[in-house]
């Protein structure tokens, strides 16, 4: 493994970020808060409690995932669409590393980046609600595959966009509204019984339900079923970025 090729791109892509400090940061915190004046005040004081718990406080772990998810795929897919944009991705091609080492330092910054955004939104909410977290380590490690499998599928995007406008439109379009239809606000026993079985089709119910799970003690699926819905997603996108590194598919061509 060529540590030396992993960590120059990785603090090249993190050197970005703090370059961009007040749109990587400053924004998706400002966004969050007003979540938290919007949802957790007008509609908190309407909706008392949920599973026993207020409703500013339970709507936390769905705004940590939300602002999660979207910025690791942001940060994951522009970082590498940029080289495929300006050229320099076949001076990292011919370079003497192997694509596990070039997917180690992108993913791992745009990881990085989204873990940061997540601890700085998760001391945000205290301010606001009153938070406590049954499970610490369970919710670090949710909160560290979340990032890290989502950084891979913003790589996957970054690959195959051929635009600048194609690097939002799953995220816009897919990713956001699964977030917003995944249990983010509310839980998924509220809903009728049709509609529940619907929602058992969204893999980001998996996601925030364990990562809710991690902070209440409660879930709306199984906590088994919520990792091994993210290690089957995670395992997913590493064999689809093989793939196209074997075949050189919207990269050499």
């Amino acid at each position: 493994m060529n540590w030396t090729a992993i960590r120059a791109i990785y603090l090249f892509e993190m050197a970005r970020f703090f370059r961009t400090l007040a749109q990587s940061l400053i924004s998706p915190v400002l966004s969050t808060s007003l979540y938290f004046v919007v949802f957790g005040a007008a509609i908190g004081s309407r909706i008392q409690e949920i599973e026993g718990v207020s409703y500013g406080a339970f709507i936390v772990p769905g705004l940590i995932m939300l602002s999660v998810i979207t910025q690791a795929i942001s940060n994951a897919s522009f970082g590498i669409y940029f080289p495929k944009f300006i050229g320099t991705i076949y001076e990292l091609l011919s370079a003497p590393v192997n694509f596990l080492e070039i997917v180690a330092g992108y993913v791992g910054a745009a990881a990085t980046k989204a873990l940061f955004i997540g601890v700085i939104i998760l001391i945000t909410a205290f301010f606001f609600v009153d938070v406590t977290i049954a499970h610490p380590l369970a919710m670090v490690s949710f909160l560290l595959l979340t990032c890290l499998s989502f950084s891979l599928l913003g790589f996957i995007i970054g690959i195959w966009a051929g635009n600048f406008e194609q690097l939002q439109l799953v995220p816009l379009l897919v990713v956001t509204p699964l977030v917003f239809l995944g249990g983010a606000f509310y839980s998924i026993s509220m809903l009728p019984p049709v509609w529940q079985t619907i929602s058992y089709f969204n893999p980001v119910v998996y996601l925030i339900s364990g990562f809710r799970w991690a902070f209440f003690g409660s879930a709306d699926v199984p906590i088994a079923l919520s990792l091994l819905a993210i290690a089957g997603f995670t395992l997913a996108c590493l064999l689809v970025i093989g793939w196209i590194f074997k075949s050189g598919w919207r990269i050499r061509q």
